[in-house]
């Protein structure tokens, strides 16, 4: 995964992270009216062209809601989880697709946080989790498609972190798992065994229900490791060509 880095971001971006700020901070609360496109760029020293795109840039991350007529303007969003969630993937892809991460650093990252929820998962599991988890290793056990595979894999991650209970880290993993996760898969699927993944995710679901936490992470580390290699073997295929 070797990309190049953005060029540097238009004033319009820089805008609409600057008032996302101000909202993240509470200066602006749901139901708020934004300054007119006039007052915001007389603020920020740019045209009105600048100003509209980022309020497009806002309102395409539902922090703000636009309305016409005499009482109308831009508001501020009462966001909800879910689209807090939509958002953070949404960005988080943005981010994996144009910065320059290589793939060994990607993958690190994005095992290490799911480690992370292995002690909770198995405190805090439910039987409802298992159906979760089996509906995701029967479904990739079926003979689909990469696309439907890839769905039912990002399913199953899913499935697990959720079972911590835990909204902050479903929230921060969210952009690993379905950002991350369907990158890796598209990298490696050529080299991919979908026997050896699913033997894995067997392994994740028995030691769940063995209240085995230390043999969560230790699959999720031998998934990393396998992940690595057939990326590097995916890798080394295309250089030889």
């Amino acid at each position: 995964m070797e990309f190049t880095m953005p060029a540097r971001a238009p004033l319009s971006t820089a805008i609409s992270d600057r008032l996302a700020a101000r909202i993240a901070a509470g200066d602006l609360m749901a139901g708020d009216r934004l300054p007119s496109e006039t007052d915001l760029a007389e603020q920020f020293d740019c045209s009105r062209a600048t100003v509209r795109e980022a309020l497009k840039r806002l309102a395409a991350r539902n922090l703000i809601r636009t309305a016409r007529g005499a009482s109308g303007g831009a508001f501020v969003n009462d966001l909800t989880y879910a689209a807090a969630l939509d958002a953070h993937v949404a960005t988080s892809t943005l981010l994996l697709s144009m910065n320059a991460i290589d793939f060994e650093t990607a993958a690190e990252a994005r095992f290490a946080l799911e480690r992370a929820c292995a002690d909770l998962a198995v405190a805090n599991q439910a039987p409802d989790d298992f159906a979760a988890l089996g509906r995701a290793i029967d479904r990739l056990a079926e003979p689909i498609d990469d696309e439907a595979f890839c769905a039912a894999d990002v399913a199953f991650h899913r499935a697990l972190v959720d079972t911590a209970r835990n909204p902050v880290l479903s929230y921060q993993l969210a952009g690993a798992v379905e950002a991350m996760q369907p990158l890796m898969n598209m990298l490696t699927y050529a080299e991919r065994d979908r026997a050896t993944i699913l033997a894995h995710y067997r392994r994740i679901a028995n030691a769940l229900r063995a209240q085995d936490a230390g043999e969560i992470r230790q699959t999720l580390q031998d998934l990393e490791r396998l992940m690595i290699a057939l990326f590097q073997t995916a890798r080394d295929r295309r250089r030889s060509r």
